[in-house]
């Protein structure tokens, strides 16, 4: 179903009182797994803003009606959903482990009595390190060019006037995801050099990351914590050995600064071609038991892979009518 076809499904569904009459009753049996990455106003960075799930209130709204309708649960629970079974199952979950997880989200989640569980990437948060696609948003949106010249990494000059620098960034984010993992650090040099901007300082004022006091806080206010690698890497793109590191150490570090086992891991990018079976042994080497992706669905019980935990994703564009279609009803819209 296309986008405009399931926005418009979802309207109807709303305005028939379908979706209050759904949540009330049900409809569904099994585990839906949301994921959000920031919360906030995208139009206040500089950085990339197509990460961001929600708005403050938006968040709030999306929280209210889970707690009203389903049981949240964290992946502590999930030996017990397995074994019961039944029930309409919600987890919220956030990748990276951005600032706002923390001044925004979590106090929303205390105030509403809800949990949810912080898949942390070590490396942000111990050296300030800026993530690329918010980098690159970075440089497109400090440059003060018209342009970016025809290269090795374009097919054609790329235009930068008005509206058509959003549209660069997207194209820039999406040629860097088809990069190996050894041409990224060329891209990113090229991208600096390109837009006149160079790298963006690494700095605890730039780097938009929680800091470890932050992180136990929120563990300590009933959170869970999981790991998302060191670097963020595309698993798959590396070499065995180079995965073990990224998600063992990750894992280490968590545990080091919390002082708490964690069990739950996120593939970064987390698409179907983002990790391997190879990946997944490794995850399963490395201590974790549970395993989550990022490409939408319905998780049934008896089915239910451990390493392969389908998430949906919450996007800033999703309407109220389409969250609680998409809650409401997982298996058309999720």
């Amino acid at each position: 179903m296309i986008a405009g076809k399931r926005e418009l499904l979802a309207g109807v569904l709303d305005r028939s009182g379908s979706t209050r009459w759904l949540a009330r009753r049900g409809g569904w049996r099994g585990l839906l797994v949301l994921n959000y990455h920031r919360i906030g106003d995208p139009s206040a960075t500089e950085f990339d803003r197509g990460v961001f799930s929600a708005t403050d209130d938006g968040f709030a709204d999306q929280v209210r009606f889970l707690t009203q309708h389903f049981d949240l649960i964290t992946p502590c629970d999930l030996d017990h959903v397995l074994r019961e079974k039944r029930g309409r199952c919600v987890m919220i979950t956030f990748d990276d482990g951005y600032r706002d997880n923390y001044e925004a989200a979590f106090p929303i989640l205390r105030a509403y009595g809800a949990k949810a569980v912080f898949f942390i990437t070590t490396g942000f948060l111990d050296d300030h390190l800026v993530a690329w696609w918010d980098e690159i948003a970075w440089m497109v949106r400090s440059s003060e060019r018209d342009f970016l010249p025809r290269g090795k990494w374009t097919d054609a000059a790329i235009d930068l006037e008005g509206d058509a620098r959003e549209r660069a960034i997207h194209a820039l984010l999406r040629t860097f995801k088809q990069l190996s993992t050894d041409e990224t650090p060329e891209f990113l040099d090229w991208l600096s050099e390109a837009t006149g901007c160079g790298r963006v300082p690494r700095t605890e004022a730039t780097a938009p990351w929680m800091t470890w006091d932050m992180v136990r806080e929120m563990q300590a206010g009933g959170m869970e914590i999981g790991g998302h690698t060191v670097t963020h890497p595309v698993l798959s793109r590396l070499p065995a050995d180079e995965q073990h590191r990224e998600v063992r150490r990750s894992k280490e570090r968590i545990e080091a600064e919390t002082g708490q086992p964690i069990k739950a891991f996120s593939y970064p990018v987390g698409q179907p071609d983002s990790f391997t079976a190879e990946t997944q042994q490794i995850v399963s080497e490395s201590g974790y038991r549970w395993a989550f992706s990022f490409y939408g669905g319905l998780n049934r019980p008896r089915t239910l892979d451990p390493l392969n935990i389908a998430r949906k994703s919450v996007e800033a564009e999703m309407s109220p009518e389409m969250f609680r279609s998409t809650v409401c009803l997982p298996q058309v819209f999720a």
